[in-house]
């Protein structure tokens, strides 16, 4: 039985312990993110081994603990180890070409958004190509694993599972049948006996987390993690347990679209904020090998109020459409409703429209619509937010194939963006032949079928649309 143990409490965002409890953590100050967590006591403090060691002359704070012989880098031999691919093209480009063996991958996202799915169908593609795979789920019975298997392909029957919460049970299970991948649905529900509390509490989480680690890097063995969210959209748990793993994926999407976005957030092994798109069928998430083509829309019945801009996520281009409409107020304080924009953003866009190009939203309701669930969150769409909003004044379309590039400033000029002939790229492959950007920003090489067109100004720019 494990020994009784003292409670402290720890902030679930840095894991800096205090002996009370606080509105705020004194060490990185948040607030609210105290959390009573027991403690076991350690054997290590009594005892003969219990006194502290002298090593050249100084106290050592380090206890039971032998001196280690290090080695100079340039010694270390071996090479890196070739990725393995799962089949899924997507989920393979989040990660940055395939999985690292014996790296820890931890997936987040909102209950019910395909988690537990995708994995599942990750499982299943390496379980086809020779990689042994190991499904434990601490939440679903094998019965509903099976029922949710038998939807996607024959080949997830042939997953093993284990319904197991207990970390040393999994660990010794894992170590026995030696996969090549042990998936473990979730983290929030394993327990180590070694500690008191209850599963999901910061110190199982945390302890259960390394564990897992130590156990990938020692074996070799990728681990993959299934981690809750909290109200505010983040991982549930200490904040260490993102720093523990190697990569953190998350999955974004919304319950009414049908894909889903496969976002990293940390890779050690890749670059961040490299997504991967899926759409959800009764089949599984089949991955959209042309995001852009799903997040354009139908482009083909030219009304006013639309324009098109390209991001970046990650290291690919992503076309996207943006629709604006402003129309008469009703009441007596007009409207300012956006989703995938940032409301602050959209209000500093309109006064520099009202005072640079003078176009006046002092009387008209303005709604503003990123299409396809995206968030807008990088300035190169401010010059097709602008674009869109003085469309919908207008009434007058901008044109099926024009793409806008820019950052808007204060002054209503407009911007280079980083990037542009990539973005140009994928505009120009996605059939669009004319862009407006920044007059200084247009490379030298331009891609053949489309047509750069430099404005200065947004007054500039609206010249050029509607007069």
């Amino acid at each position: 039985m494990t020994p009784k143990g003292r409670s402290v409490f720890r902030c679930t965002n840095c894991g800096a312990e205090h002996a009370r409890w606080s509105g705020r953590c004194d060490v990185c100050g948040e607030w609210n993110t105290l959390v009573e967590e027991v403690v076991a006591k350690s054997a290590a403090g009594s005892g003969k081994g219990g006194a502290a060691r002298r090593i050249g002359g100084h106290k050592s704070l380090a206890e039971g603990g032998s001196i280690a012989e290090p080695r100079k880098l340039r010694e270390v031999s071996g090479s890196a180890e070739q990725r393995w691919k799962t089949g899924l093209d997507e989920f393979d480009f989040a990660l940055g070409g395939g999985i690292v063996p014996g790296s820890m991958i931890l997936i987040g996202g909102e209950p019910g958004i395909g988690k537990s799915t995708l994995l599942l169908q990750v499982a299943a593609k390496l379980e086809a190509a020779g990689r042994g795979t190991l499904y434990i789920s601490g939440e679903e019975s094998a019965l509903q694993v099976r029922m949710r298997a038998e939807r996607l392909t024959d080949a997830a029957t042939e997953v093993n599972f284990l319904g197991e919460t207990l970390l040393e049970t999994i660990l010794a299970t894992a170590a026995a049948i030696g996969p090549s991948v042990v998936v473990v649905d979730s983290i929030q529900t394993v327990f180590t006996a070694d500690l008191e509390g209850a599963p999901g509490s910061v110190g199982q989480v945390r302890e259960c987390a390394a564990r897992l680690m130590r156990f990938a890097k020692e074996t070799g063995i990728t681990v993959f993690v299934v981690g809750h969210v909290t109200r505010e959209g983040g991982i549930a748990g200490p904040k260490t347990l993102e720093h523990i793993v190697d990569t953190v994926l998350y999955f974004e999407g919304e319950g009414m679209l049908d894909h889903r976005i496969l976002r990293a957030i940390k890779n050690r092994f890749g670059s961040v904020d490299e997504i991967g798109v899926f759409r959800m069928t009764d089949r599984g998430l089949d991955p959209v090998a042309n995001p852009s083509e799903l997040f354009l829309g139908d482009r083909d019945n030219h009304a006013s109020g639309s324009a098109v801009t390209a991001l970046l996520e990650g290291s690919r281009p992503v076309l996207i459409e943006i629709q604006g409409l402003a129309a008469k107020s009703g009441f007596g304080m007009p409207q300012r409703v956006a989703t995938g924009f940032d409301n602050r953003r959209l209000a500093l866009l309109l006064a520099v429209l009202d005072k640079r190009a003078g176009l006046s939203f002092s009387q008209l309701d303005v709604f503003l619509n990123v299409v396809g669930g995206v968030r807008l969150q990088e300035p190169a769409g401010d010059l097709a937010v602008a674009a869109a909003l003085a469309s919908s004044v207008y009434d007058r379309p901008v044109g099926a194939g024009s793409i806008f590039l820019g950052e808007v400033g204060l002054g209503g000029e407009v911007r280079p963006v980083s990037q542009s002939e990539r973005r140009l790229a994928e505009a120009a492959k996605m059939g669009m032949t004319k862009a407006f950007m920044a007059h200084r920003a247009i490379p030298s090489r331009v891609p053949k079928g489309i047509r750069p067109v430099g404005v200065k100004t947004i007054a500039e720019l609206f010249a050029q649309l509607f007069q």
